[in-house]
C-alpha cells in the first residue's frame, strides 16, 4: 500500500492560513492598518472601494523597509517580533505571528510599494496567489502602502459568501474605529469609493472619541481612573441617561489591542445595576494596561479573545472604579439627611455676651369655641356636614348590599365594560365562540403596527406627521453607512429626514401616532436593528426595520384603555396577519376553552 500523508504546498497552506486570518475585506484592513502602527506611523490612510472587493489601500509615512525585508515580509511565520519563545509573553506589538502578509498574497493581487526613511529609492513587488512577480527599485514616498487588489479572485467559493457591500463595509468602519480609538496620537482617515467617511487628526482620547462618535457623546461621558499594582484601568464610561436598548458603544482595550471580554462586561453592567432601565446597556471605552505576562492574546486567530491570569481582582478594581466614577457625577445617590423641618441649631461663638436662659412658656387662649363669637363667621357649615357624612354612609351601605347580590362588571372584569375587559392594564379579556381569549395587549398593538408599516412599505406609501421644530440626529459610521439601504423604506413608513452632512440629519416629519415618542431615539433604534439582524436582502431589512418601529410605538403595559379602543384593538388584531403570535415570535393570546372553564368548576 502507498504512502498517503504529504506535505501541502506552500500555496494551499498559506490559502488554509488564510482561511483562519483573512476571513473578509475587514481583516485585510485590519492586518494591514496594525502593521502601520507597529511601524510607527503619525499618519495612516485607508482607501477602499467596493467594500474592499476590489481594492483596499493602506499607505503609511512609517519606517518602511529594505528590499530584502518587503521581500520577506510575505514569507509565511516571517516576523521581526519574536526571536524566542519567550517574546510571545513579552508582546507590545498589535502583530507578531508572521500569518498576515502571507495569507493575504495567498488570496489576493498585492502590490507594495515601500522606501526606509533617509533611502534615497523604495522599492516595489508585485504578487499574486503567492507568486512573486515582479520586484524593482521605485520613487516611492518614505514608508509603506500596500494595495491589495481583486480579494479572493483565486477561491470563489469564499469570495461568493461575502456579504452584500452595505455589510461588508460596516465591518471594516469597525475594525478602523477599533484601531483609531486606541491610536488617537496617530492622524487617521478612511475613504471608501473616493467619498471621504474620516478624517482624524491626532488628539487627546477624549477628542478622539467625540471626532469618531459625534461632538453630543462628550457631555454623556464620564472619566475613569483607577490605579494597582496589578493593572491600570482608564477611559471613559456613559452617564446612565445616555444608556440604550441597542448601538450601545462598548470598548475593551489591553495594552493597546481591541478585545471582547465577556466576564468584564457583566462587572460593567454590575456597576451600573438599578441605575438604568432594564435591558439597556450603557456606553463604555475602557483600557487596561497590564503585565504582557500576565495575560495570553495568542488563543483567538485575530486575537480578539484574551486570557488573564488575575480575572477576578480585576473584576473588583472595574466595579470599584464605574461606581466611583458615578458616584462623583452623582449618578449614584449618595447619604443626603433630610434637613427639612430640622431645628436650626446656632453656631457657638464664645465672644458673644452670655445671656441669660428662661424656661420656655406655652399660651393658650381658653376662650376658643369654634361654634360661638367671633368665629361664627367661619366657613364650615357643620349641620351641613354631618348631613353629608349621613348621606354618604348610607349610600355606601346601599352599594355593599347590592354588590353582595350581583358584582358589577368592573369588580370582576377590570376597568372597562361591554364585550371586553381590560385586566390590570396590560390583558384584555373577550369572550369567543370556544371559550375566552386572554390578550397581551402590548404584544397585540406590535402585531398590528408591524402589518401596518410592511404595508406601507411595500405599498410605497405611508402617512406621515409634519414636526414643527425638526429634531436632529447624529448617526455614528457605521450607522451611516446602513441608512442608504433603508431611505426609501424609512420614508415609506413616514420619516422625513434631510441629511446636513457629517452623518446628521434632520428628522421634519414621522409616522403617524409617534407623536409623543422620541424622534431620534426611534430611527437609531430601527437602523442599529437592521444591524443586529444582520439583515442581507431588502425585504428582511424592511422587516427588521418595521418590527423595531412597532415596538417603540405599541401601547404599554400598565396603558388604561375605554371599552371603544379596547374593542378597536382587538377587530384590529384578528384581521392581522396573525393574531397568535408576534413577528419575533412571542404569543400574543392564550384560549381558556369552555371545557377548562367547566373542570375549574368540578
Amino acid at each position: 500500500m502507498s504512502d498517503i500523508i504529504h506535505l501541502l504546498p506552500d500555496s494551499i497552506a498559506n490559502q488554509i492560513a488564510a482561511g483562519e486570518v483573512i476571513q473578509r475585506p475587514a481583516s485585510v484592513v485590519k492586518e494591514l492598518v496594525e502593521n502601520a502602527v507597529d511601524a510607527g506611523a503619525t499618519r495612516i490612510q485607508v482607501n477602499v472601494k467596493d467594500a474592499g472587493k476590489t481594492l483596499i489601500q493602506v499607505t503609511d509615512d512609517g519606517k518602511g523597509m529594505s528590499e530584502t525585508d518587503a521581500r520577506m515580509a510575505f514569507e509565511r511565520h516571517a516576523t521581526s517580533k519574536i526571536t524566542t519563545a519567550d517574546d510571545l509573553f513579552a508582546l507590545h506589538t498589535m502583530g507578531f505571528r508572521g500569518e498576515a502578509l502571507a495569507s493575504i498574497v495567498a488570496v489576493s493581487h498585492v502590490e507594495l510599494r515601500t522606501r526606509l526613511k533617509g533611502a534615497a529609492l523604495g522599492t516595489r513587488l508585485l504578487l499574486a496567489g503567492s507568486a512573486l512577480e515582479k520586484i524593482e527599485t521605485d520613487a516611492c514616498a518614505e514608508g509603506s502602502s500596500f494595495s491589495v487588489k481583486n480579494l479572493f479572485f483565486n477561491v470563489p467559493a469564499r469570495r461568493k459568501f461575502l456579504k452584500a457591500n452595505d455589510t461588508e463595509f460596516r465591518n471594516i468602519i469597525n475594525e478602523f474605529e477599533r484601531i483609531a480609538l486606541v491610536n488617537s496620537h496617530i492622524a487617521m482617515s478612511l475613504y471608501h469609493n473616493e467619498t471621504e467617511l474620516f478624517n482624524l487628526p491626532a488628539s487627546g482620547l477624549r477628542q478622539r472619541i467625540t471626532n469618531v462618535y459625534g461632538k453630543s457623546l462628550n457631555m454623556k461621558l464620564l472619566s475613569l481612573e483607577a490605579q494597582s499594582s496589578m493593572v491600570i484601568i482608564s477611559g471613559f464610561i456613559g452617564t446612565p441617561d445616555s444608556a440604550r436598548k441597542r448601538g450601545a458603544l462598548q470598548y475593551f482595550f489591553v495594552n493597546g489591542r481591541f478585545m471582547k471580554h465577556p466576564y468584564f462586561h457583566k462587572a460593567v453592567m454590575y456597576a451600573y445595576d438599578r441605575l438604568i432601565p432594564s435591558g439597556d446597556t450603557p456606553n463604555y471605552f475602557i483600557y487596561f494596561t497590564l503585565d504582557p505576562a500576565s495575560i495570553d492574546v495568542n488563543i483567538h486567530p485575530v486575537k480578539t479573545e484574551i486570557k488573564f491570569e488575575n480575572e477576578q481582582p480585576i473584576w473588583q478594581i472595574l466595579i470599584a472604579a464605574i461606581r466611583e466614577s458615578l458616584a462623583k457625577s452623582h449618578a449614584i445617590p449618595m447619604i443626603d439627611f433630610d434637613t427639612r423641618d430640622a431645628i436650626d441649631i446656632p453656631v457657638y461663638n464664645p465672644s458673644e455676651e452670655m445671656k441669660p436662659v428662661y424656661t420656655p412658656q406655652v399660651h393658650v387662649n381658653t376662650d376658643y369655641n369654634p361654634f360661638t363669637a367671633p368665629y361664627e363667621k367661619e366657613e364650615f357649615d357643620w349641620t351641613k356636614i354631618y348631613k353629608d357624612f349621613d348621606k354618604d354612609r348610607a349610600s355606601v351601605q346601599t352599594e355593599a348590599v347590592q354588590t353582595k347580590e350581583q358584582p358589577p362588571q368592573e369588580t370582576l372584569f377590570g376597568e372597562s365594560a361591554g364585550t371586553c375587559y381590560q385586566y390590570k392594564g396590560r390583558y384584555i379579556v373577550t369572550a369567543i365562540k370556544s371559550g375566552l381569549a386572554l390578550i397581551d395587549q402590548h404584544r397585540a398593538h406590535v402585531r398590528i403596527l408591524y402589518d401596518q408599516y410592511v404595508s406601507n412599505i411595500r405599498k410605497r406609501k405611508g402617512a406621515s406627521q409634519q414636526l414643527l421644530f425638526p429634531d436632529m440626529v447624529t448617526f455614528t459610521a457605521a450607522e451611516a453607512a446602513m441608512l442608504p439601504s433603508l431611505w426609501d423604506d424609512l420614508h415609506y413608513i413616514g420619516f422625513d429626514l434631510n441629511n446636513l452632512g457629517g452623518n446628521t440629519y434632520s428628522i421634519n416629519g414621522i409616522p403617524a401616532g409617534m407623536e409623543n415618542l422620541n424622534p431620534p431615539a426611534l430611527v437609531k433604534d430601527a437602523v442599529n436593528h437592521a444591524i443586529e439582524t444582520g439583515a442581507k436582502a431588502h425585504e428582511e431589512m424592511a422587516e427588521a426595520m418595521a418590527l423595531s418601529l412597532a415596538k417603540a410605538a405599541a401601547i404599554r403595559p400598565n396603558k388604561k384603555l375605554s371599552g371603544e379602543e379596547t374593542e378597536h384593538l382587538i377587530a384590529s388584531l384578528f384581521s392581522s396577519s396573525s393574531s397568535t403570535y408576534t413577528p419575533d415570535g412571542k404569543c400574543i393570546l392564550s384560549i381558556l376553552s369552555d371545557d377548562e372553564l367547566d373542570k375549574r368548576f368540578n
